[in-house]
């Protein structure tokens, strides 16, 4: 009785209690815990759908515009195409008389065509090879159209990331159009930027500018798109087979075409400018290509540039930090300039002004030479610049745009590109700001864009035309895929491509409207002894040069070997 007494049962049965009311209190928590973490899969979950949704969303708005873009023109083509179907349709019409006249003028027959009778050995193989040449023009688009699709699917997950980056950038607009003036944001700037996003808010006044800035970035990226697939591959059109293979010192520097791109010359470290005729060493097989001329200098050359005015005139620069110009018929130097106290890296001649020649050195400076000047003091003293901009790091490449010689941009060792108004020439109209080593080479893509080559494995893209302020931060683009940590790698522009070497021994190709590569292609270098093909990691390509504004492109690389190159 004592041990079933209820004073000793009872403290057993609160702790049981307790024990059952903890563990239902730790269930709840485990219940609790469970409710957060599918609460918090469920708001990252719901993000991911409204993203998905508003991508979705603008997706359908820009299927919707391109649809309607699409329908534009075909209304435009089918109009343009009446009246040709009215030729058409009257030619095959049954009645023979205004055939038998058409034909007896037409080819000139003496033979009479009764009225009522048909003549299928004249209208029918007219039809037949109009049929025939419709249906050759037919399958040629077809191929092509299935070529450039194959090409589509094989880089689909590149060109999608590249049309996001594309749809997330500002659009810019181009000319002038009234909707410009209408003020946008309440601090009456005229904001040029519109995304699918804010576009829902704005006012109905406002619907005619917003749709013309909504669809601002299909042309260039269809023109991106199309110029992107165009090519499949590049093809070797010529090797250009030197004497001097043996040669050590053979390293190319610079590739550049004359003014009619009829001619291209070399420059490096054997201290010697060639010339070659480009289409002899196209349809010429000959063992060895000799240059139309070739002229020694006293030191190991660094760049070369011709004259886009005067034909037989190309600059170079050197080691020693002295730029001369040449008159390539003669094979002599016009004049020389000696005011740099260390190597040129650059130089670049003016196509707005080709009497003006400007160049970049170690010493930190860029300066600008008159050519006319110079070589009226060449028998008096050496040629004196006409300005000087000094800056605190090397000075590695300049450029002129090509429409204009009161602007030169220039690249530096401090990661920097500088573009200047060379009407005030003592600040930097603006720099540009991204690149994270040595900018390497600057070149224009037009008035406005500018493209830089640096060692940090990059190129970028740049608005100059955006700048509201004295530094540009946010480059259009960045191209990504060739390798470039501690050489100069070329780089050239040409209708929107932009080619560039590497370290790995290729050629690149980008397009202007994706950052990832178009085209490649690697250097398979024969060894001329064996004549087998070898791979020297150490190799490098070191300049390319487009002809003009064609499809071909020279390209060298670090043990001068030289190729012509065709994109197909």
């Amino acid at each position: 009785e004592l041990l079933q007494s209820e004073f000793l049962n009872e403290p057993r049965d609160n702790l049981e209690e307790r024990e059952a009311a903890i563990e239902l209190r730790e269930r709840i928590e485990e219940e609790e815990l469970l409710v957060e973490f599918l609460l918090l899969v469920q708001r990252r979950k719901q993000e991911v759908a409204d993203r998905l949704q508003d991508t979705i969303s603008f997706l359908c708005s820009d299927i919707a515009e391109v649809m309607k873009q699409q329908a534009i023109l075909k209304e435009k083509g089918n109009s343009c195409m009446e009246p040709g179907k009215d030729d058409n349709s009257t030619s095959n019409l049954p009645s023979i008389n205004i055939v038998d006249i058409d034909d007896s003028s037409s080819l000139g027959s003496r033979k009479r065509f009764r009225p009522g009778l048909r003549v299928p050995n004249v209208e029918e193989c007219g039809d037949n090879l109009e049929t025939r040449q419709k249906s050759d023009t037919q399958t040629e688009n077809r191929e092509s159209f299935l070529q450039k699709s194959s090409r589509l699917m094989k880089n689909f997950k590149k060109l999608e990331a590249a049309y996001f980056l594309t749809r997330c950038r500002p659009v810019k607009q181009s000319g002038k159009p009234s909707c410009r003036q209408t003020p946008l944001n309440s601090d009456g700037r005229g904001s040029i930027v519109m995304t699918e996003r804010s576009s829902v808010n704005n006012l109905t006044s406002k619907e005619s500018c917003s749709e013309s800035l909504e669809s601002g970035w299909i042309n260039p990226f269809l023109e991106g798109l199309c110029k992107y697939l165009s090519y499949s591959k590049l093809k070797v059109k010529a090797n250009l087979k030197q004497g001097d293979l043996l040669n050590s010192s053979n390293l190319v520097c610079s590739l550049g075409f004359d003014r009619d791109a009829e001619f291209f010359a070399t420059a490096g470290v054997n201290k010697k400018i060639k010339v070659f005729e480009c289409d002899a060493v196209i349809n010429q097989n000959r063992d060895i290509h000799y240059p139309v001329v070739e002229m020694a200098s006293r030191s190991k050359l660094s760049s070369i540039c011709w004259n886009s005015y005067i034909k037989s005139q190309i600059a170079s620069s050197n080691f020693e930090g002295v730029v001369q110009v040449w008159d390539v018929t003669r094979s002599q130097v016009l004049t020389e300039m000696r005011e740099h106290e260390k190597r040129v890296w650059s130089i670049d001649f003016s196509s707005a002004d080709p009497t003006v020649l400007a160049s970049g050195s170690d010493d930190g400076s860029v300066k600008l030479w008159s050519i006319n000047q110079a070589i009226l003091l060449l028998h008096l003293m050496d040629g004196a610049s006409i300005c000087t901009i000094k800056t605190k790091a090397n000075v590695c490449c300049v450029q002129f745009p090509s429409e204009s010689g009161r602007s030169l941009a220039f690249g530096s060792a401090d990661h920097k590109i500088y573009y200047y108004d060379l009407r005030n020439s003592r600040i930097p109209l603006c720099t540009l700001v991204g690149h994270h080593k040595t900018v390497s080479y600057v070149k224009f893509v037009d008035a406005n864009t500018l493209v830089s080559s640096s060692t940090d494995n990059t190129l970028k893209l740049w608005d100059l035309s955006v700048s509201n302020s004295r530094v540009i931060d946010t480059p259009l683009q960045s191209f990504t895929g060739h390798m470039n940590v501690k050489n100069f790698v070329g780089l050239s522009v040409s209708d929107g491509y932009i080619a560039t070497g590497s370290e790995t021994n290729e050629v690149f190709i980008y397009h202007k409207a994706f950052p990832m590569p178009a085209l490649t292609f690697k250097f398979n270098n024969m060894d001329p002894l064996s004549g087998q093909e070898m791979d020297d990691a150490a190799q490098f390509i070191s300049s390319v040069c487009w002809r003009g504004r064609s499809s071909t492109l020279v390209a060298a690389n670090s043990t001068g070997n030289i190729k012509i190159l065709e994109m197909v």
